[in-house]
């Protein structure tokens, strides 16, 4: 997939979306979308092995990457990231449909140097290996993982740090595993922040349509959370308690 990343940025924010095998659920999350997306904002649909419909990509979308064959949840996610524009990359799947602007707030909260990457929910976790979803309430506060439905990062980091694992053929713990890589600075430097970000205008997130668990995904999703404990498991200064604030 030919990569923008050495480009210059342009633009506020792209949007990747993360197509799924639910087309109503995809159509109405990206018709959101382009309704509400302010001026500055580009989306990028990424449809592996999807069905995305010629008309839900001509009103909705800038560009639509379809692959041939099934390459799972990082190699989706890969795709997007190589062909964003904007210098924030912000991922969205079809089970968080926006009622409002989603990317300013969420670009507002990256001008922060200190934060890596940010959502409006997150995970908290004392050990790195039990993880805890944690909402902001009224005020952003740190976490240890931002939660993958929504998320936003720079798309910098992205090309210095990635590419991201294409072994997470299940989205389970891809979230965890790309949040703690975004904000790792090596052993001797304190790490960057996730933020989960209070009052983002989005309706309730509803089941993944392709959860971690369906149509026998377990087995990958324990797989992926063996690659987040191989990589992590003695970083204990990436954990965020639930208790803090």
């Amino acid at each position: 997939m030919p990569s923008r990343l050495e480009e210059p940025p342009v633009g506020l924010a792209t949007v990747v979306f993360l197509a799924s095998r639910d087309a109503l659920a995809d159509g109405r999350a990206l018709a959101a979308l382009a309704r509400t997306v302010p001026d500055g904002v580009d989306i990028v649909v990424a449809a592996d092995a999807v069905d995305v419909s010629a008309e839900t990509a001509a009103t909705t979308a800038h560009e639509v990457v379809r692959t041939s064959a099934r390459l799972g949840a990082g190699a989706a996610l890969n795709i997007g990231i190589r062909r964003a524009r904007a210098a924030v990359v912000v991922v969205l799947d079809a089970s968080v449909v926006p009622a409002g602007d989603i990317a300013t707030p969420l670009v507002d909260a990256l001008g922060d140097p200190t934060v890596a990457i940010v959502g409006p929910s997150g995970y908290a976790s004392a050990d790195l290996q039990r993880f805890e979803s944690i909402a902001p309430g009224g005020k952003p506060r740190d976490v240890a993982a931002v939660e993958g439905r929504l998320l936003a990062f720079r798309r910098r980091d992205a090309a210095e740090r990635g590419p991201v694992d294409e072994a997470f053929r299940a989205p389970r713990y891809l979230d965890v595993w790309w949040s703690l890589v975004l904000r790792d600075e090596g052993d001797d430097v304190a790490p960057r922040r996730a933020v989960a970000v209070p009052g983002l205008p989005i309706e309730p997130a509803e089941p993944r349509a392709e959860g971690a668990e369906a149509g026998g995904q377990e087995r990958l999703a324990k797989r992926n959370f063996y690659r987040v404990l191989d990589r992590f498991r003695t970083r204990l200064d990436l954990a965020v308690p639930a208790r803090d604030t």
